[in-house]
């Protein structure tokens, strides 16, 4: 729309952090549910966390309505930078033409999101950590205990250096370029099919809500194994030297998960994944378009 690139990466890093203050609760729901049972047979362990509206209900219970906006500051920068570097990207594709080839919108979608996801990396880490962080009694998966966003950076690099910020980016790269590969491929598409057969008007952002919810659907199928092994790399402690000590690396995590867990532990948290992503798409879609207008 004649909009810079570098005008993209501020409108597009706005956008996606008015539409994170609104999803972030679901995010810390989903969090819990793909830590719930780590490594655990089905049924052999205790399930604090029942479903979406159940789990949330749970959180509130156990650290107050706080406790949904868990790692909200982290979430806002990670949105910021991931979404920022991805629309700059996608703009210099668009502007160099590439989108005009066959599959060049999919492969710019999924080129950009891997390096929003590389570059916001270290923020996912701390969010994932902060999210985690409950009472003993409700909690699942390790527990890193961190004060504050900024005490929590200072720890990881006091510990492990530079290196030790982007440890689990080896889940998180392909995490964001399956997702956004496939949310471009068929959120249009989408749109347009609930406007066929007349349910919304077309160019009203009703259709472009259901659009959303019916494209986040294969994006949901698509992306939750990647988002539960981003969580679980994250997520899982480490040795001194900075090294997992549940996992060595992306397949190793899936291995694991499916032997012990079996298949469905790859999609865990699956509801609120879904819940998250139309919401999260038509938002960010809409406060980048309203911005991009003024």
């Amino acid at each position: 729309g004649g909009v810079p690139p570098a005008t993209d990466l501020v409108l597009g890093a706005t956008a996606g952090c008015l539409a994170c203050f609104i999803t972030n609760p679901l995010e810390v729901v989903k969090t819990r549910l793909q830590l719930q049972g780590e490594l655990q047979p089905p049924g052999t362990y205790p399930r604090p966390y029942r479903g979406v509206l159940r789990a949330a209900g749970a959180v509130c219970r156990a650290d107050g309505l706080r406790g949904l906006q868990k790692g909200l500051a982290a979430g806002l920068l990670y949105q910021g930078l991931m979404n920022g570097v991805r629309f700059y990207c996608y703009s210099l594709a668009e502007d160099a033409g590439w989108t005009e080839y066959p599959g060049g919108t999919v492969a710019a979608g999924a080129v950009a999101g891997a390096v929003g996801a590389f570059v916001g990396s270290p923020a996912y880490l701390v969010k994932t950590h902060l999210q985690a962080q409950t009472l003993s009694t409700m909690a699942v998966g390790h527990q890193h205990n961190h004060e504050s966003i900024t005490g929590a950076f200072r720890s990881i690099y006091r510990q492990h250096g530079v290196v030790g910020l982007w440890r689990g980016v080896t889940g998180a790269v392909p995490r964001v370029g399956v997702g956004s590969a496939v949310q471009l491929a068929t959120f249009a598409s989408a749109k347009d099919w609930v406007c066929e057969r007349q349910w919304f008007r077309k160019d009203s952002w009703a259709a472009v809500l259901a659009g959303g919810m019916v494209s986040g659907v294969a994006v949901a199928v698509t992306m939750t194994p990647f988002d539960v092994i981003s969580t679980r790399l994250y997520n899982q402690p480490v040795d001194a030297e900075g090294t997992g000590k549940l996992y060595r690396g992306f397949l190793d995590c899936i291995l694991q998960i499916s032997s012990k867990e079996g298949l469905l532990g790859l999609y865990k948290g699956i509801g609120a994944v879904y819940l998250r992503l139309g919401p999260h798409t038509v938002l960010s879609l809409f406060f980048w378009d309203k911005l991009r207008n003024m």
